[in-house]
């Protein structure tokens, strides 16, 4: 008996050793992958030699990139349109002449080549920066649609908000308007089929994005962290905020939930439609995939307001990191003032490098995060890089009063980033993102105002307090410093 037990654990010791070599050579010579995420990952299996392996099957595949959306006819015709863009913006022909655009014409034409994002000018803007003004407009607006409602988001919570959406959603689909509803499988895991019933039931349609399989969810890692409503294709949402009541502030260990949205009217709406619609038909079974005909566009001409607005996205299906290249972009081109704020600060060393040499060339940089966790590795190593910045000369700032969930970075007063993206390797590699960039004072001036009225609530962040720290907290951030490339 003693020596079959010994020859079953040396059977199973070996076998582990077998597994683990097989995914360490994967890592290294099969997936294309920097080398820092390489490296945690070897350290993951090397450390936790069974447990290793599990946690690479849920967390560490990549996704195939090659056609992820099935659209290659609308990829050649998309090419199209960028050349002629590009060919505009290098003219300056109108309204390619826009005073921003000509300022930042090289930012433009990055996102265009890497990412198609198309260029749209005639838009209003409003700047939503608190959680009640949000919903408030947004049920206003909903309740207002004529034709068609899709909407998109990471976390539906079934609390008091969410299941006040999916009612007026339903109230919508019951007056015969077309009701789109997508949510993802991960953040929004505590829906159930029964929530939607009466929205099924009159016509509403509801999909979850890399939904579950037997109860298991191998893409738990790539989670569609987007936030979109399209109202009649005429009005557009995006921006940081979920649906829960915690975004309302009604959760006691959160407090105040301190984040940014946008609402859009004008041509941007068409660039938002067509993300969402590639979201919705990868969602789908191939058969019942919609047509772009059975949408409702934009009306042309819909707003005089000349805010021009990219449309910029990124995902784990990407060729490069889009929405990264573009933050960077902007911070090498900044020749005065950077405000960001972000949940999370975990760059990696071309976005560190960017801010430092911006830094150390007179750039002034202000950096505001949460003064606590909703994750913890995810906190100590974004408290950590936000220390290595003021080393170099950049004020940061904790705030105090709730959590700070907002996802901005604003350069000169003139170019606002603002969408889902936050900084660090899962906003930039892992996650499908959405982030909107526009070229306008009020825009960046809003975003820039709000900064300020939140240093009256928060503290900051001096090297003296940061060398004040405990022996636990510089343990806490080692180990979360080192797993930062998969966090």
């Amino acid at each position: 008996m003693e020596v079959t037990i010994g020859l079953i654990i040396v059977i199973l010791t070996w076998l582990i050793l077998l597994l683990n070599l097989t995914f360490a050579i994967t890592i290294i010579f099969f997936e294309r992958r920097d080398i820092g995420t390489t490296w945690a990952w070897l350290l993951v299996l090397f450390f936790l030699p069974l447990i290793g392996f599990f946690v690479y099957i849920f967390f560490g595949r990549l996704i195939k990139s090659q056609n992820f959306y099935e659209v290659e006819e609308e990829k050649r015709e998309a090419y199209h349109h960028v050349a002629e863009q590009l060919d505009q913006l290098d003219q300056s022909t109108a309204p390619f002449n826009h005073p921003l655009l000509l300022k930042h014409r090289r930012l433009a034409r990055l996102n265009l080549v890497s990412t198609n994002a198309m260029m749209s000018f005639h838009n209003d803007i409003r700047v939503l920066h608190d959680g009640k003004e949000k919903f408030d407009q947004l049920f206003q607006d909903i309740e207002r649609a004529t034709k068609e409602v899709n909407i998109q988001y990471y976390i539906i919570q079934n609390d008091a908000l969410g299941q006040s959406l999916i009612r007026l959603l339903t109230e919508k689909a019951k007056q015969g308007l077309r009701v789109r509803f997508l949510y993802d499988a991960v953040g929004s895991r505590g829906l159930r089929h029964k929530h939607f019933k009466d929205l099924l039931a009159h016509g509403g349609e509801v999909k979850s994005f890399f939904p579950s399989k037997l109860g298991i969810n191998f893409r738990v890692n790539n989670r569609n962290h987007r936030k979109l409503c399209i109202i009649d294709g005429d009005l557009g949402y995006i921006g940081g905020f979920n649906v829960g009541d915690e975004y309302l502030g009604k959760d006691e260990h959160f407090g105040y939930w301190r984040d940014v949205h946008l609402r859009i009217s004008g041509d941007a709406v068409k660039e938002l439609l067509e993300r969402f619609i590639l979201d919705w038909n990868r969602s789908v079974p191939t058969k019942t995939k919609a047509r772009k005909d059975d949408f409702v566009w934009p009306t042309e001409g819909i707003s005089h307001h000349a805010a021009p607005v990219q449309i910029v996205t990124s995902g784990p299906n990407s060729s490069t990191e889009h929405l990264k290249n573009m933050l960077v972009k902007m911070i090498t081109q900044s020749k005065e003032c950077i405000y960001i704020q972000t949940p999370y600060f975990i760059p990696d060393a071309s976005f560190l490098d960017a801010c430092r040499i911006a830094l150390m060339a007179g750039t002034k940089i202000k950096l505001m995060i949460p003064n606590k966790p909703d994750h913890m590795f995810v906190y100590w190593a974004t408290y950590a890089n936000a220390a290595e910045l003021v080393r170099y000369g950049a004020e940061v700032f904790t705030y105090e009063e709730g959590f700070l969930h907002a996802k901005t970075l604003v350069i000169d007063g003139e170019v606002a980033s603002i969408g889902t993206t936050n900084i660090d390797a899962r906003s930039f590699r892992l996650n499908f993102e959405i982030s909107a960039l526009v070229f306008d004072q009020d825009v960046a001036t809003s975003v820039i105002d709000a900064f300020e009225r939140d240093e009256a609530r928060a503290e900051r962040l001096t090297l003296e307090r940061y060398e004040s720290r405990t022996r636990w907290i510089r343990f806490k951030e080692s180990v979360s410093r080192l797993l930062s490339p998969i966090l």
